[in-house]
């Protein structure tokens, strides 16, 4: 009998993240990947409690995410003139039994690429070949794998798309899908070497829901005090135009900073903080139309390509790690079966459908959208705006639909239980 094998197309977070949960419960697979080599590219991102327990399970420690980023201990929103709107600890410091992490979204992905030759060998990831479409089986499912060598059929028993925001799979699986939808928010992204603010790991976003800055260091300081400080400047605008240019492209400082000229306080300097940047980068804001399932019989969708979503939330990545542990959790009960992938897409798509439009709607940066409708976002006492139990209140549901309700997540039992194996 032919031993099981699953195909990962795209070899991003969530796909090296399903690959070294498929190898710890006994599942054979080979990842796909794009690019003819993978670097450390990209700049900040956070990773939640949720996330960052199943890579603990994974086997990584403290001390290896340590070195592609540092545990946040605060988040914080902050009105136009400076003053805060609301803010809580977060990670363990919030009383959570795992960390939140801002790291370096490159390193992160290099940090799991090594773990993932280290544990299934240098055979287990096939770098410029790029997963193009597929074809059920009886028995499984072909992949049609391109590269430098020509067009390769390759037959396994699953294969999973993992293959991002323009997934080849999805649009097979989903050939009527809208196109991109972008809501009108420009990012500009920048990181600056510079003093960390706050608590020395604070996540700030200032502003308005359609005018902010989010600010936040992905390395512990140096002997000097100095830190990486990620950034995103937003600005949105009419987008009844539709997005012109490149999804990601070097863009001069004059290009935006006057819309941040004045935003200085005793605290930060945001027109200097973006002065520090070597280099700056553009980027629409957007995300994709949810879809009513993410499986189709043997092949199934995970990460951005199933639910590539707004940041506001911070959780794509987490989200693409949880995915992979989640589908790992179905692969255990039902084995490398279409059964399984059902149950997957069970579990998930609904309330991660559910998740994109919430985050669509600003997420937990909708205080921001609260403030300024009240007051314009400039205020003395907070409390005179909005609540402080409408601030909680606020807070927890999303904590909540995104999976990390500090009680339920503390409480909840491994998504793989220690040993467990396919059947």
């Amino acid at each position: 009998m032919t031993e099981p094998h699953i195909l990962i197309a795209g070899g991003g977070i969530g796909g090296m993240a399903l690959a070294l949960t498929l190898h710890q419960i006994g599942a054979r697979c080979t990842v796909f990947e794009a690019v003819p080599e993978l670097k450390p590219l990209g700049v900040g991102i956070n990773l939640q409690p949720n996330a960052i327990r199943e890579l603990y399970d994974l086997g990584f420690t403290a001390e290896m995410l340590d070195k592609v980023g540092l545990p946040a201990l605060e988040w914080a929103l902050v009105g136009r003139n400076g003053n805060d709107i609301h803010s809580e600890p977060r990670g363990l410091e919030a009383g959570y039994n795992w960390p939140q992490y801002a790291v370096h979204r490159g390193e992160l992905q290099m940090m799991l690429y090594r773990a993932v030759l280290e544990r299934l060998g240098p055979d287990a990831v096939r770098t410029g070949a790029r997963v193009t479409g597929y074809e059920k089986t009886t028995d499984g499912v072909i992949a049609h794998v391109q590269s430098a060598q020509g067009t390769e059929k390759i037959a396994a028993t699953l294969l999973v798309g993992a293959d991002g925001l323009h997934s080849a799979i999805r649009a097979q699986m989903h050939p009527a899908q809208p196109p991109i939808q972008w809501g009108g928010a420009i990012l500009w992204r920048g990181v600056t070497r510079a003093k960390p603010i706050r608590t020395g790991s604070s996540f700030v976003g200032l502003g308005t829901h359609r005018h902010r800055m989010v600010i936040y260091p992905i390395s512990h300081t140096d002997a000097e005090g100095y830190a990486t400080i990620n950034w995103i400047a937003e600005q949105t605008v009419d987008n009844t135009g539709g997005w012109e240019g490149d999804w990601n492209r070097k863009v001069p400082l004059d290009r935006f900073i006057h819309h941040f000229e004045g935003w200085a306080w005793d605290w930060l300097d945001v027109p200097a903080l973006i002065r520090g940047a070597s280099e700056v980068y553009e980027y629409p804001m957007i995300d994709r139309e949810p879809i009513p399932t993410w499986v189709d019989g043997p092949v199934a969708l995970m990460g951005d390509a199933a639910h590539v979503m707004y940041p506001t939330g911070s959780n794509g990545a987490s989200q693409a790690i949880v995915d992979a542990r989640v589908l790992g959790a179905a692969l255990i009960k039902g084995g490398v079966t279409p059964t399984a992938l059902a149950a997957y897409d069970a579990t998930l798509c609904k309330p991660v459908s559910e998740l994109i439009l919430r985050n669509r709607g600003a997420g937990p940066f909708g205080l921001l959208n609260m403030v300024d409708e009240r007051c314009g976002g400039i205020f003395e006492r907070i409390d005179d705006v909005v609540s402080k139990a409408e601030r909680t209140e606020f807070m927890a549901k999303y904590k909540a639909a995104a999976g990390f309700a500090i009680e339920r997540l503390n409480a909840a039992p491994p998504t793989i239980p220690a040993g467990a194996r396919v059947a």
